[in-house]
């Protein structure tokens, strides 16, 4: 009787103990909740919810979260609609606000026709499964693979594939989601402001002769184009031309025209890339043969 006197007074201390730690933790919770702004929940169904971070934020509830606050504007979401958008500004009373364009860009100009291959791929048809098989056969270790994992997984239809195999950036569709960036295999796409029109489509850092030998529009660091070009623009690092986007308002098109290989372009309005003058043409349509 007595060990039951003593586990019953245990017992109900314990009961007591727990309502009034549950008063307290109630009456804390009363007292130091945060109200949340019922727009973030109506703001983040507006949203496209792919989370993909062209925002430069951490996934759409986040997003809803600053644009409430007026910590960045409506707009600032590339991936949402006109409409949606507008929705947006709408709901919250303010201005949709004006972003700076930017696309994805991929450096590499090595199709099928001008860019060699060392062994047949016979495998999973993606660039991914690719490139774990010594690296997809093609002799250029950095270049495009062409199985079109950047197409697959765009979904906005801003990428196709041209008849050489080489992704193509529709720049009116693409809203800089960075998807093909993060799934392609040999890190070739790069999210850029559109008005970064200069470019290098290379990124082969072998010697002169050795990267023209695997791809015949491969950059081959002879520096003509950094030459003609206003000092600190651009520079030759390990046998490529890099352009430093700091002096971009000096930029113009005809640092293109010496590059024998037309490894640097251009992008016009519509977003093609435009070879300069002394580049070679090239006329073949076919694929090249597998080197021997």
């Amino acid at each position: 009787m007595e060990q039951v006197g003593v586990f019953g007074i245990a017992g109900g201390f314990m009961a007591a103990l727990g309502v009034v730690l549950a008063g307290v933790l109630a009456f804390a919770n009363r007292r130091l909740s945060v109200q949340e702004d019922p727009r973030i929940d109506q703001v983040e169904d507006l949203l496209p919810k792919s989370n993909c971070g062209a925002c430069g934020l951490a996934g759409c509830r986040n997003f809803a979260e600053q644009v409430v606050s007026g910590e960045v504007v409506p707009a600032r979401c590339t991936v949402s609609a006109p409409e949606q958008v507008g929705a947006i500004a709408r709901l919250l009373g303010v201005g949709a606000g004006e972003v700076e364009k930017r696309v994805a860009r991929l450096a590499c100009a090595g199709g099928k026709h001008v860019a060699r291959m060392r062994a047949h791929y016979a495998g999973l048809e993606t660039c991914r499964a690719a490139a774990v098989v010594s690296g997809g056969g093609k002799e250029c270790a950095w270049g495009c693979l062409g199985l079109g994992d950047c197409v697959t997984v765009c979904k906005h239809g801003a990428i196709t594939l041209d008849l050489h195999g080489l992704p193509v950036v529709d720049v009116d569709r693409c809203t800089a989601c960075n998807d093909c960036v993060e799934v392609c295999p040999k890190g070739l796409f790069s999210v850029e402001p559109a008005d970064r029109r200069l470019w290098i489509a290379c990124r082969n850092r072998a010697e002169g002769d050795v990267a023209e030998a695997s791809c015949e529009v491969a950059c081959t660091a002879c520096g003509r184009c950094v030459a003609d070009a206003p000092e600190g623009l651009m520079a030759l690092k390990n046998n490529l031309v890099e352009i430093d986007y700091g002096w971009n308002d000096q930029a113009e098109r005809r640092f293109t025209d010496r590059c024998p290989t037309g490894a640097i372009v251009w992008f016009d309005d519509r977003g093609r890339a435009l070879r300069g003058h002394a580049a070679k043409k090239i006329l073949r349509h076919d694929a090249l043969p597998v080197r021997q």
